[in-house]
């Protein structure tokens, strides 16, 4: 897989994209990352990407032209099947977006960035626009690197253990039991007796049963 990113500070970005997981899987082969800072495409002698829009409204714009003409430079050099745009108003991410997007070759990351984007750039250049919540951000970069990191780290190889990514939270609609490790007892504080057992079914039952709890009581929307 291909991921590059477009944005006005790839130095955000840049720390996230080398460590942990996401650092072993460029390694292994698995994906490769692009950083496209915008101003390298702005023919502005200033290098501005930005400009004030038009009925006056408070706030900077993204203009079109850089945008248009980095993606079209990447374009020229592979086909994409998506061109993501992150912005607050965007489809909900989750963890079936991020299964679905593990599964393409090549994606464009679009980081908004001040009042947004020339809306003539969600007409014409993306294909899909993402939130990773009801919040506003500075920018889209931290919520670019939380989808690559995301959508990186469900690709097989990625992680050392496959079944640990199969059994995080969302991935069945449940939120994830609760987990322990040693010491069984501290402070008088004890691991529930079943998962020192040794009973693989008890404990395939027990950790089914506390998904259910914990997500009924924390997200029951996800029940539904």
């Amino acid at each position: 897989m291909r991921i590059d990113i477009i944005t006005v500070l790839p130095e955000m970005i840049e720390g996230a994209l080398n460590c942990s997981i996401l650092k072993r899987a460029q390694d292994k082969g698995l994906v490769q990352f692009g950083l496209h800072n915008l101003r390298d495409y702005t023919l502005d002698k200033h290098r501005r990407v930005d400009d004030y829009p038009f009925g006056g409204e408070a706030g900077m714009v993204l203009q079109i032209e850089p945008i248009d003409r980095c993606i079209s430079h990447l374009k020229s050099q592979r086909d994409y099947d998506e061109v993501i745009f992150t912005t607050p108003d965007g489809e909900q991410f989750s963890q079936k977006t991020a299964n679905e997007l593990s599964l393409l070759e090549n994606l464009i990351i679009l980081c908004g960035h001040y009042k947004g984007v020339d809306y003539r750039v969600r007409e014409h250049l993306v294909t899909r626009e993402i939130s990773i919540g009801d919040f506003v951000l500075t920018g889209g970069e931290l919520a670019a690197a939380m989808i690559a990191d995301a959508v990186v780290r469900v690709i097989p190889g990625a992680i050392g253990d496959e079944q640990s990514a199969l059994s995080d939270s969302f991935q069945d609609n449940l939120l994830a039991p609760p987990v322990y490790t040693r010491p069984a007892e501290y402070k008088g504080w004890r691991v529930p007796d079943v998962l020192l057992s040794g009973h693989e079914r008890k404990i395939a039952e027990w950790r089914l049963e506390q998904a259910h709890e914990r997500t009924k009581r924390l997200r029951p929307d996800l029940l539904k």
